[in-house]
Order: structure tokens, then C-alpha cells, then sequence
């Protein structure tokens, strides 16, 4: 099902986001590195709540299995899973858009 945009809603624009944002900014990041299943979730869980709604939280981990338990996440607790961003070292950021 898809839905119509708002008025003041331009494509790739959320609900909860300000006209003129980049829809992809984080608000807030969460260094992981080094932090092995399931603590990148679990810093996630706990830390969503401190951005406001339409916000996006990025998790940077070198674990990967967060690869695959950070998206499961958003499913479970109906977040965005925005998508993820490789930095090269053996790290990556995951970003999820919080509902």
C-alpha cells in the first residue's frame, strides 16, 4: 500500500522530517566498535528513545553480525533500517530511522 504525499511532503521525505532536511543526517551515533553480538543492539534499543521521531540513529560496529541483527531489530520494533555505509576500517554504520 502506498500513500499520498503530504502537502509540505516531498519525495524521500518521511513523516516526522522538516521540508529542506537531508533525510539521511544522524542525529545521534553510536560507536560500537569493538562490541560483539548482541551489545550493538542492545546500545540501540537503549539510546532510540533519545531522538525525536523521523530522527535517524546511526550504530557504527565492527562485529558482523550486527550487519544482519540491526536490520532484524528495526523489523521487530518497527524502526526504517535506512542502510549502511562501509568506512573502510573494518567497521560499518548502520542507520535506522526511528518511527
Amino acid at each position: 500500500m502506498t500513500r499520498g504525499l503530504d502537502p509540505d511532503e516531498t519525495p524521500g521525505q518521511g513523516p516526522g522530517q522538516v521540508p529542506g532536511e537531508d533525510p539521511t543526517a544522524v542525529a545521534l551515533e553510536l560507536d560500537c566498535r569493538g562490541m560483539v553480538c548482541p551489545a550493538p543492539v542492545i546500545e540501540l534499543a537503549r539510546h532510540v528513545g533519545d531522538v525525536a521521531p523521523g530522527e535517524v540513529v546511526a550504530v557504527v560496529a565492527t562485529d558482523v553480525a550486527a550487519r544482519v541483527d540491526v536490520p532484524a531489530w528495526c523489523r521487530m520494533r518497527g524502526h526504517h533500517y535506512v542502510g549502511a555505509d562501509d568506512l573502510g576500517d573494518g567497521a560499518v554504520r548502520l542507520r535506522v530511522r526511528r518511527a
